[in-house]
């Protein structure tokens, strides 16, 4: 009996605290339900203001894009290759340039590698001043088997010498890089060391790449006399658009390149004085009477 009684007197009890706790883990459970869709609120209700807050990225349009104007530039180099091409194919090596085609050569390798680690890359414009240096070798040897067979042999020989000294020049250059520039910059010249120093400097492609346009536009500028028969349309209508686009391209790019645009713009003026004399020579004047 008394047993029973104990079990019988457990029995509520037991069945009080298991209702108890059974409440208790619905609250709990209740609880965390609630947290987590509060929670859930909250985190999309921060989502939405950090959205919000941040800036808005601003699309860029065709004039702030260096995608654009490279490409509009590797176009404008293709169209340097095509003429060398055309020209191979349908005009005499008569019209060919000794002082512009080595510069072309010279350029054309400088600008392969410019593009290649210049930010953003330009793998067209690589590709296109890879190309360009094949059909300017090619443009070179017909030059030279023509003056050759014309008697001008102390024109060529004069050319390869120069041509000798610029390679060996610029192999020392390149050779005497690694020790010649950190010796410059530890120096503390005022000017002379930044500059050495700078992304663009004088030890870098971004320079060099653009002080051989340099040569382009100086051919160009010491030639302003050259007979319009002798002057190639194709060519000198890539060189035109080469600085028209180059001329902005040199702004977008990292590093910028003020020495590119600058020359750029010597450039287009150059090549624009050239071409509109050959225009004028072959389409304008032969209509007057």
């Amino acid at each position: 009996m008394l047993m029973r009684s104990l079990h019988v007197a457990r029995g509520p009890g037991r069945l009080a605290c298991t209702a108890v706790g059974t409440t208790a883990r619905r609250a709990f459970v209740g609880t965390m339900k609630m947290g987590r869709c509060f929670g859930s609120e909250a985190g999309k209700v921060g989502e939405k203001t950090a959205e919000a807050a941040a800036p808005a990225v601003e699309a860029k349009g065709w004039w702030s894009s260096a995608q654009f104007w490279g490409g509009m530039g590797a176009l404008a180099g293709w169209g340097m290759t095509g003429s060398a091409v055309y020209d191979s194919l349908y005009n005499g090596p008569e019209v060919i340039s000794l002082s512009m085609t080595p510069v072309m050569i010279v350029h054309s390798s400088l600008f392969a590698r410019w593009a290649f680690v210049v930010k953003p890359q330009n793998l067209a414009l690589a590709a296109c001043h890879a190309s360009n240096v094949v059909a300017q070798c090619n443009q070179m040897r017909r030059a030279i088997e023509h003056k050759l067979a014309t008697g001008e042999e102390a024109m060529v020989k004069d050319m390869g010498m120069k041509a000798a000294a610029g390679a060996v020049g610029l192999a020392v250059l390149v050779v005497a890089t690694p020790v010649l520039q950190p010796a410059i910059v530890g120096m503390g010249i005022p000017g002379v060391s930044t500059f050495a120093a700078a992304p663009a400097g004088p030890f870098t492609v971004h320079f060099w790449a653009p002080m051989s346009k340099w040569l382009i536009s100086g051919a160009s500028f010491f030639d302003l006399e050259r007979p319009t028969d002798k002057i190639s349309i194709a060519q000198y209508s890539a060189l035109t658009a080469t600085g028209m686009f180059f001329t902005r391209y040199a702004l977008l790019v990292s590093p910028v390149n003020y020495l590119l645009c600058s020359v750029n713009i010597a450039l287009f003026g150059s090549s624009a004085y050239h071409l509109g004399r050959k225009i004028k020579a072959d389409y304008v004047d032969p209509k007057k009477i």
